[in-house]
């Protein structure tokens, strides 16, 4: 079986609220120590199995199939997940404007908050990626041209002589 329908199958099994809650704090802690990790040794390499990976990183391999599939779009160049087994050879290189940029997208703040993040962007560039994030998902309407206002389309005419005459 491979790795992501391992990691499919872990979420899947029948369990209550409460072992699902207890799940995913475990995994988000993994995950966390992993960040931490890298980030701090500013490690945006990492070549060789998804076995050696993921040992690598302290993770059983199944737990790594959750960690691939939730930094894979934060890679120079992405992976099929789902085709990963422990013995697929791997080349991650991971984008580090991404990774923050997703993480926000995520909203994973306890990711995107880590102090480790100091050892890759300063405060502004970290608040320039935010606010980047943030104009994704910020709806902006546009300003509506009032009827004495010169015709957006560039005649020189007012709006409601040009473009706004059959406006009604």
């Amino acid at each position: 079986m491979k790795l992501y329908e391992q990691w499919e199958a872990l979420l899947d099994q029948p369990k209550d609220e409460r072992s699902q809650a207890m799940l995913w704090n475990e995994y988000y802690a993994e995950e966390k120590g992993v960040y931490r990790r890298l980030l701090s040794t500013k490690t945006s390499h990492l070549e060789g199995t998804a076995e050696t990976i993921a040992a690598d990183l302290g993770l059983e391999p199944t737990i790594f199939a959750g960690f691939l599939d939730g930094i894979n779009t934060s890679l120079t160049t992405e992976i099929d997940v789902r085709e990963v087994e422990e013995s697929t050879p791997l080349v991650l290189d991971v984008d580090w404007h991404k990774l923050l940029f997703n993480m926000h997208k995520a909203k994973a703040k306890w990711l995107y908050n880590l102090k480790e993040w100091d050892n890759i962007f300063d405060e502004k560039e970290r608040s320039r990626i935010a606010k980047e994030y943030l104009a994704t998902v910020t709806a902006v309407s546009a300003k509506k041209v009032g009827r004495n206002d010169p015709c957006p389309c560039g005649s020189g005419k007012k709006y409601k002589y040009c473009c706004g005459a059959n406006e009604g």
